[in-house]
């Protein structure tokens, strides 16, 4: 019988990951099918319930459920304790498993296909919000030389560090200031906005990140304009992805085959 996952979010009909996890499942010979399911805002619990009983072995979760996906889990990984946000919901055993593969997934991305460690790397982190709240472990992990977070209002970003061990603080704190590696986590980019930061950020050889995909972003031109590398979310969101489906079925696919097959499909 062909096991049942999906992803739930709202809206949802936008999202890639139906065809990413069905390029995993035909790559690894899995047994599996992949729907995209919008939960009405208001029932998000009782929508995964209800699919779990239909007999779905796990669940990717995205925006904005992710925080009603954290405490629906009766157990969590310590990456989702962390981030205080669940993307990936297994169910075994009559439990609900929770983790957040959004820090392995930037971390991979920036790893294994841009080929940037950020061991030893000074590393911006704009923004405090979810999306923030799911690398910071992670990337702390990687024993960087600095992790400081910025963000519009300083105490939810100097709240964001403390949670991580690292420094943090308002945009004025970064006059003067370089980075390695800047990673745009904030809403900006969704609103066409860029980050208020100093037009010197850029260290020499730094990497600009901007979570956001699928657009060129006011961050990422403001890096080219600056002759900085940059990089957008997409390899993030299939390493998440490949990730979860680790998660679920214990193999690991092959994601660059599926990153250029999306960048071409653009």
């Amino acid at each position: 019988m062909t096991d049942r996952y999906a992803v739930f979010g709202n809206p949802i009909s936008h999202s890639k990951s139906p065809r990413i996890h069905a390029e995993f499942a035909r790559q690894t010979g899995q047994d599996l099918g992949y729907e995209a399911i919008e939960a009405p805002l208001d029932d998000f619990r009782a929508s995964v319930l209800r699919f779990r009983e239909a007999g779905g072995r796990g669940a990717n979760v995205t925006v904005p459920f992710k925080e009603q996906a954290f405490l629906l889990a009766t157990q969590r990984s310590e990456r989702a304790d962390a981030a205080g946000a669940v993307n990936t919901l297994k169910f075994e055993d009559g439990e609900i498993l929770g983790d957040n593969t959004d820090g392995a997934g930037l971390v991979n991305d920036l790893v294994a296909n841009l080929k940037f460690d950020p061991a030893g790397r000074r590393i911006l982190l704009l923004g405090a919000g979810g999306a923030a709240r799911g690398v910071g472990l992670p990337l702390m992990e990687r024993q960087p030389a600095e992790l400081f977070v910025a963000n519009r209002t300083a105490y939810k970003a100097r709240e964001l560090s403390a949670r991580f061990d690292c420094y943090g603080g308002g945009f004025e704190a970064l006059e003067g200031r370089q980075f390695d590696l800047v990673i745009n986590a904030t809403a900006a980019s969704l609103a066409g906005d860029l980050p208020p930061m100093p037009d010197d950020i850029f260290a020499p050889g730094a990497l600009a990140y901007d979570m956001m995909y699928g657009r060129d972003t006011p961050f990422l031109a403001f890096a080219r304009e600056r002759g900085v590398r940059t990089a957008d979310g997409l390899g993030m969101l299939v390493e998440q992805a490949a990730e979860a489906f680790y998660v679920w079925r214990g193999v690991r696919p092959q994601t660059a085959p599926v990153i250029a097959m999306l960048r071409e499909a653009r």
